[in-house]
């Protein structure tokens, strides 16, 4: 009989469980060294069959048992060092003797523990997101990334979150008097100027190397509609008023001043606003109007803008 019986019955390759934490999340890590950002997914959503992962973050993409976290590393070599080091201890206690006689003793004693298995936990994120491209479930720190499975990005998803709360403002706003409801309407446009704002910028990073000055294509502010109208006409050859209409254009343009007052100047106006607003209505010094139709068209713009962009830049080279 083998003294290495223990040893030499371990497999050749070691096969290691990780569990999902409570939200049914594995933690991911991007092996690229400027990156190494953590994420997490949920195993059973999204493609099936896959060998790839992406990373939210930078973008790239490699075989799914490259995007290891430390800590699963350090939880699987610790289960292999104990399972080893157990039985070689085994292995060891079995050769153990003791002869004594002629005066003279001769023994072997062997001691010891195996090493113990080091555990780990997931991390807690900021946004989950659920890819409307392949139905991934997964969780990264900030709120824009793309899909680890089918890389989709989720800049839209994002802002139809955002906008669904905007309904929701308003519809809340229906229901309460006429100061709280003033508040809620005001909010809601300046939350969708936000919204509208943090995707634009989001969605012209993610694009940058297709801008004609990628440098500049990642700055673009969307909080005003002229500046990032003529900004995107030179960076990515997509015209807003051609695409949506006038119309449209026009309405979000004098909702968005509309904002502008309500961060900066209490909501009375200005002469800036009566000169760049075209707002007909308005006079100097009241304050302005805002209804909640008038939140739910720009919700409504902001929106097929979104969907319009987002078309162009995917399509461009």
């Amino acid at each position: 009989m083998s003294r290495t019986r223990n040893l030499e019955s371990l497999p050749k390759t070691f096969s290691v469980s990780l569990s999902a934490d409570a939200d049914g999340y594995i933690g991911r890590e991007c092996p690229q060294d400027d990156c190494k950002r953590y994420f997490k997914v949920t195993p059973g959503t999204g493609l099936n069959g896959i060998s790839t992962c992406r990373c939210p973050y930078c973008g790239h993409e490699g075989p799914s048992n490259t995007f290891f976290t430390q800590a699963q590393i350090d939880h699987a070599l610790s289960v292999v060092k104990n399972k080893v080091v157990g039985a070689f201890l085994k292995d060891m206690k079995s050769m153990e003797f003791s002869h004594r006689g002629g005066g003279i003793g001769l023994s072997m004693r062997v001691h010891g523990q195996p090493p113990p298995i080091r555990g780990y936990s997931e991390l807690d994120l900021e946004t989950e997101s659920l890819c409307d491209a392949c139905t991934l479930r997964y969780a990264i720190y900030g709120v824009f990334g793309f899909c680890p499975d089918c890389g989709a990005h989720n800049n839209l998803s994002i802002l139809d979150a955002n906008l669904r709360v905007v309904a929701k403002m308003l519809s809340l706003a229906a229901t309460v008097d006429a100061e709280v409801a003033r508040s809620l309407v005001e909010n809601a446009l300046e939350d969708c100027v936000s919204a509208f704002d943090g995707w634009g910028r989001a969605v012209c990073e993610v694009f940058a190397a297709r801008a004609a000055e990628p440098a500049k294509a990642g700055k673009i502010s969307f909080q005003n509609v002229t500046r990032a109208q003529e900004a995107l006409k030179t960076q990515f050859a997509f015209d807003a008023e051609a695409v949506l209409g006038a119309g449209v254009v026009s309405g979000l343009h004098r909702a968005f001043q509309k904002r502008h007052l309500l961060a900066h100047r209490m909501g009375v106006i200005d002469d800036d606003y009566l000169r760049q607003s075209g707002d007909r209505s308005a006079q100097l010094g009241r304050r302005v109007a805002i209804t909640a139709s008038e939140v739910e068209q720009m919700a409504s713009g902001v929106r097929e803008w979104a969907e319009a962009l987002n078309g162009h830049l995917g399509r461009l080279p």
